[in-house]
């Protein structure tokens, strides 16, 4: 499903914004965090001079197992690994996917970046910033309120203002021991024919809806993808659902 669906609908979007902008290294190591089931880390190492190590940090075993067959399918020289046994200050580059890093966790994950690089290595991330998800939470509080889980309003509102700007993530970057560092947005539309399309994509249904109604039980969960797919019809008036994410590359110097 992650390869079928999510990377092509979700992942390329933030990606081919990594590919606008990425200095790629002469030499050296190269670590990319979060690297899923390894696709771009793949269309990395053909760019990338033969005389980069290439590494890989993979978020579960699973994924893992497809990278690694991937890689041996074309035999490219990637080390792929489930979890970070890598010695600090041992990297030139550092790239992560930061897409579905909880917004509390950011200030942490990023520090974990800095400490991976060498004194004046290259880190970036990526990931969406506010202004993402609007049309998606405004439908979503109505169907809060009109589920009479009026009282669960606020958590939207919360889902809303947690999301960093892409100023405040170019300060936590700051924070974290970058300097020159950058930020470029580019806005990135999703587009549905239903809201059942929409509801039961691999994006909403097990990304992003486990996420944002973690403050739910899983039948109120259920009540609500129902009633926001159908809240989504009515709106749309015949044409189709639309959601906007501000897709954000932050990048810098180990200070």
């Amino acid at each position: 499903m992650r390869d079928l669906s999510l990377a092509v609908d979700w992942t390329q979007r933030f990606t081919s914004i990594v590919d606008e902008n990425l200095k790629l290294p002469g030499e050296g190591r190269f670590l990319y965090v979060n690297v899923g089931t390894g696709d771009h880390a793949l269309a990395l190492r053909e760019k990338i001079n033969e005389r980069v190590e290439l590494f890989g940090i993979s978020e579960d075993a699973e994924t893992l197992k497809i990278a690694h067959a991937k890689a041996s399918a074309v035999e490219a020289d990637i080390d792929f690994q489930t979890r970070n046994n890598f010695s600090a200050e041992g990297f030139d580059a550092v790239l992560a996917d930061a897409m579905l890093v909880q917004p509390k966790d950011l200030q942490n994950f990023v520090s974990l970046l800095t400490e991976a690089a060498e004194t004046k290595g290259d880190i970036m991330f990526f990931l969406p910033t506010a202004g993402s998800f609007g049309e998606i939470f405004s439908l979503l509080w109505e169907v809060l309120f009109n589920a009479d889980l009026r009282g669960r309003g606020a958590e939207v509102e919360r889902l809303i203002s947690e999301i960093p700007t892409a100023s405040m993530a170019e300060e936590m970057a700051q924070q974290a021991g970058l300097k020159k560092v950058e930020a470029m947005t580019k806005n990135e539309i999703f587009e549905y024919q239903t809201g059942e399309e929409f509801v039961s994509s691999v994006l909403v249904q097990d990304f992003l809806l486990p996420v944002w109604l973690d403050f739910l039980d899983e039948k109120e969960k259920k009540q609500v993808a129902k009633k926001l797919a159908q809240l989504v019809d009515s709106e749309r008036d015949g044409l189709t659902f639309r959601f906007s994410v501000k897709a954000t590359l932050i990048k810098g110097e180990k200070a």
